[in-house]
């Protein structure tokens, strides 16, 4: 499951995707619009200005706008800024592997296996997708 944090980057960075170009976006508009609470919304903020995605500015005329194109930032870019791996299990991370605790080899784990699998098609799927696109609906919907 994707952590709170992660869910609220998403959130506020498409917030500022839907007003990219139009000047700094307050805090308060971006916590008020979004339903995020104002402490940890700049505390994410300050993390996505440090990797790169946003940029602020101080002041009465202040706040924040993405600092690349909305086409440029993957909802796997956030993903991995925000939680660190795509992959459900440590053994999956492609970048952070572990082997997991209590478990068979690698080379004999089903699981493992099919988590390598669902890393593939997730990575696929939010890659696949940035800030600057319309998010294609589910076939299940409810």
């Amino acid at each position: 499951m994707l952590s709170q944090k992660t869910r609220y980057a998403i959130r506020a960075l498409q917030h500022l995707a839907d007003n990219y170009g139009q000047g700094p976006v307050p805090l308060t508009d971006i916590a008020e619009t979004q339903n995020i609470p104002s402490k940890f919304l700049t505390v994410i903020l300050s993390e996505l200005s440090r990797e790169g995605l946003v940029d602020t500015q101080r002041g009465r005329d202040g706040g924040y706008w993405l600092a690349l194109s909305p086409i440029d930032i993957s909802y796997g870019d956030i993903v991995r800024l925000t939680r660190g791996s795509l992959a459900l299990t440590p053994c999956a991370s492609r970048f952070a592997h572990e082997t997991c605790t209590n478990c068979l080899p690698e080379s004999e784990c089903r699981l493992h296996r099919l988590m390598l699998l669902v890393r593939d098609e997730t990575a696929r799927v939010l890659d696949g997708i940035s800030l600057g696109q319309p998010i294609p609906v589910a076939m299940d919907t409810p």
